[in-house]
């Protein structure tokens, strides 16, 4: 845990557009396809605040998958272009840390978990929402000129700090 750099930083509200995936992990790869086509349809976002910054927003919703938004930040001009959808994402502290290109992703994922269950500040929850993780949020964001096959990119789970 000693080489686990983070940061705890508040994000404004914002909103996302693009397309979004409810499957089991079984259909993993659909979802990459899904990424990869959002990927190619940001130039319909005229009003996208960073179109080099993808975002990948999960939500563990199902026992067997998840939900994922895989959406640009826009502004408030932007339409709704066919066959995507718009997310609303609160004002949240979030622990940011980065993951490397080359480093196991579930490793990543344990090491925020442990550091979480150590320190003072828990994952945030929807009240009334069930979920089926020990991270049930998490919020990736993609560079777009990352590998796809062995991506870098920072990995943001919404906190608060435990009472």
């Amino acid at each position: 845990m000693h080489n686990f750099h983070y940061e705890i930083v508040k994000i404004p509200a914002y909103r996302g557009i693009g397309l979004k995936w409810d499957g089991p992990y079984t259909e993993i790869s659909t979802l990459k396809k899904l990424i990869n086509s959002m990927s190619s349809r940001v130039g319909e976002l005229d009003y996208a605040i960073n179109s080099e910054v993808q975002l990948g927003l999960s939500y563990h919703l199902r026992p067997d998958g998840f939900v994922l938004y895989s959406v640009y930040e826009v502004g408030e001009e932007q339409q709704v272009p066919d066959g995507m959808v718009e997310i609303n994402v609160p004002e949240m502290s979030y622990l940011i840390t980065h993951h490397k290109k080359g480093q196991d992703i579930g490793q990543t994922y344990k090491n925020i978990f442990q550091w979480l269950k150590e320190s003072e500040y828990a994952p945030c929850l929807e009240p009334d929402v069930e979920y089926y993780d020990d991270l049930p949020i998490k919020h990736e964001r993609y560079p777009n000129d990352r590998d796809l096959n062995d991506p870098h990119f920072d990995i943001l789970i919404p906190i608060f700090k435990k009472i």
